[in-house]
C-alpha cells in the first residue's frame, strides 16, 4: 500500500482542552515517524495557545507508513486534568485522527474546472516574505464541498501541489467510500462528528492506561506512548490482522 499518507488531526469536543490533545496526539505520531526514520512535512495547521491545534495536516513518508498507521483513524478520547483546571476535576476531551493515503493523480478523477483556487497571506513562520505575498492556498471542489488549503511551503506554486495532493486524497477516500469499502466505512463509522461517544481509543491519565476499544487491548507508560513509543499499539493491531486471516 501507499508509502505516502495524509495526516488529519483535528480537535473535537472539550474546547481548549481538546486542542491541546489534538497537540499531543501530533506530537505522538511526529516523534513515532522519527523512530521509524520516515520523513514527516506539515502541510498545513491552525495553532492555538498551549501547544495546541484546532487543526493538523501533514504528509509522512516512509517504508509501510499507511500499513502500519491506517488504524489511527477515528475519535481518540482523553480522560485527564487539564492544565487549564483550577479544582482539579478530570475532564473527557476528543480529537478525530484520519489517515488517508496519498494517491497519483490518475489513480482519482479531477477536474480543475470543478475546483475554486484562492490565495491569502500565509498565517505560518517563514520569515517577513510569507506574511507580505499571497503564498497560502485554499481550494473548494464545487462537486463535493471538500475545503483544503496549504500554506507550509514558501511559494504559491508548492502550496498549490500540496493542497491538490491533499484534496486528491480526501477525493480519492470519498470514491472509496462511495464504493462502499472497508477504508471509507472505517472512516465514516469511527470520525463520525467528534463525539465523545464515538470513540476507538481512550487515553486515561488518572489510571496511566489507554484503551482501544475496537481489539479489546490495554497498555499501561501512557506517557511513553503519547511521547511516540507507539510500537506496542502497531504490534497489536498486526498481530490481530493476522489471527483474522487465519480465523
Amino acid at each position: 500500500m501507499s508509502d505516502k499518507v495524509i495526516l488529519e488531526i483535528r480537535a473535537g469536543a472539550g474546547g481548549d482542552e481538546a486542542a491541546i490533545f489534538a497537540g499531543d496526539l501530533v506530537r505522538m505520531y511526529q516523534r513515532f515517524s522519527e523512530t521509524q526514520g520516515w520523513k514527516f512535512s506539515v502541510l498545513d495547521s491552525s495553532q492555538t495557545t498551549l501547544d495546541g491545534y484546532k487543526n493538523f495536516i501533514a504528509q509522512i513518508k516512509g517504508e509501510g507508513v499507511y500499513n502500519m498507521l491506517k488504524h489511527e483513524s477515528g475519535v481518540h478520547r482523553v480522560q485527564r486534568i487539564p492544565k487549564t483546571e483550577k479544582s482539579g476535576r478530570v475532564h473527557t476531551s476528543t480529537a478525530s485522527v484520519a489517515i488517508m493515503p496519498v494517491v497519483e493523480p490518475q489513480e482519482v478523477e479531477l477536474n480543475l474546472g470543478d475546483v475554486e483556487i484562492s490565495f491569502f497571506r500565509s498565517s505560518g513562520p517563514g520569515g517577513q516574505n510569507v506574511n507580505k505575498v499571497e503564498t497560502a492556498v485554499r481550494m473548494v471542489h464545487k462537486p463535493t464541498g471538500i475545503v483544503v488549503s496549504s500554506q507550509a511551503g514558501r511559494s504559491q506554486q508548492s502550496n498549490r501541489e500540496v493542497a491538490l495532493e491533499i484534496l486528491r486524497s480526501k477525493l480519492y477516500e470519498n470514491q472509496i467510500e462511495e464504493q462502499g469499502a472497508e477504508m471509507g466505512e472505517l472512516r465514516r463509522s469511527q470520525i463520525g462528528s467528534g463525539d465523545r461517544s464515538e470513540k476507538i481509543r481512550t487515553y486515561n491519565f488518572p489510571q496511566d492506561r489507554i484503551t482501544d476499544h475496537r481489539i479489546g487491548k490495554k497498555w499501561h507508560n501512557l506517557e511513553k506512548i503519547l511521547g511516540g513509543d507507539m510500537s506496542p499499539i502497531v504490534k497489536a493491531f498486526k498481530k490481530a490482522e493476522q489471527e483474522k486471516k487465519s480465523s
